[in-house]
């Protein structure tokens, strides 16, 4: 374990690089930061640093870097994430407040985490088997033919439409609505097929129970997730900004954001909501090993229900993408409880 002043050491170095991005010497150290200590101590402590791995010398210069380990410490030691300002609080409200659908508040969400954060904004949908059924509607299109609408808590729609097996009348629509309505609203997709099974049997007439069983089989249908997860991507132009932060080249970097499998992983997995923090070689995509992923879940009711996240290098302003990433979640998911 490293002493407290060590670790202040350190502190200051991750501070310094992500803001200055040049290497850190002992000198600018002892000018820039009260560490009470003179400065042939503070270069004995970054000799211990350097032997310890948590920093490295880029060149022949006295600077020194702070290497993936570095960044980890720092980040597993951080006394807090930098709390939003007011105005800051006021803007994500007033940007996603006005969202009319999911899809407008993803849209929305991956903008304006890209420009809080000057990185690139990853945010994934909703998942369907972590929803529970807001409504199901039932809309009559020809004698014969219907649309069904599926609206989970989380503002997803799924539209899907029936053919029946012969005509069903307004009133055995109207009736079959109640009936399902009242059997899955607020229930766990996972639940659906048992609360449903003995549906058809409830209605008389065999022209009847056909219909309502076709139209259950497509319910259930649309309550399967679909293959491939979706998710959005946005402020990938910010990286280039950070040229310099890619020892190789960036292309590595774009061609890893453009597989949604690879964002899914780094995302990781939606229950496990509180804050991921990944650095460097943590990713476990090769062209992914020069950027660090900042990642939280979301969703209505304390329960998440996806993630978003930020992808940026490993000279990042941890305590402020942080902060951001949490306070952006947390409206994500007022909004989702409120629609």
């Amino acid at each position: 374990m490293l002493s407290e002043r060590r670790l202040e050491v350190l502190r200051a170095i991750v501070q310094d690089y992500v803001g200055t991005e040049e290497p850190v010497g002992s000198k600018a150290l002892t000018e820039r930061h009260k560490l009470g200590v003179s400065p042939a101590t503070v270069r004995n402590d970054m000799a211990v640093l350097e032997e310890e791995g948590f920093i490295a010398q880029p060149h022949t210069s006295a600077g020194r870097i702070p290497t993936d380990k570095g960044y980890r410490l720092f980040v597993d030691r951080l006394a807090g994430v930098k709390p939003l300002s007011t105005p800051e609080r006021r803007a994500i409200h007033n940007f996603l407040d006005g969202a009319v659908d999911l899809d407008d508040v993803v849209g929305r969400t991956v903008r304006l985490l890209a420009q809080l954060t000057r990185q690139v904004a990853v945010v994934q949908y909703p998942s369907l088997t972590r929803s529970t059924v807001r409504h199901v509607e039932l809309l009559s299109l020809a004698p014969a033919r219907l649309m069904l609408v599926l609206i989970t808590d989380t503002g997803r729609v799924e539209q899907r439409l029936v053919d029946c097996p012969a005509p069903f009348g307004e009133t055995s629509l109207a009736d079959l609505r109640a009936r399902l309505n009242s059997r899955v609203v607020g229930r766990r997709f996972a639940d659906v097929p048992q609360l449903v099974q003995d549906l058809p049997e409830s209605f008389e007439e065999a022209e009847d129970r056909a219909t309502v069983s076709t139209v259950l089989a497509t319910l259930l249908e649309s309550l399967v997730e679909e293959h491939e997860e979706r998710l959005m991507i946005g402020g990938t132009a910010n990286l280039t900004r950070f040229g310099h932060d890619f020892p190789l080249m960036i292309r590595p970097v774009l061609e890893a954001l453009e597989e949604q499998v690879v964002l899914l992983k780094l995302l990781g997995e939606a229950k496990e909501s509180g804050m991921t923090v990944r650095i460097g070689h943590e990713n476990a995509h090769e062209g992914l090993s020069s950027t660090s992923v900042v990642s939280v879940g979301y969703g209505s009711g304390g329960e998440a229900v996806a993630k978003l996240g930020v992808v940026g290098p490993t000279r990042m302003d941890y305590p402020g993408t942080m902060g951001a990433v949490r306070a952006v979640a947390r409206y994500v998911g007022q909004i989702l409880a409120e629609s």
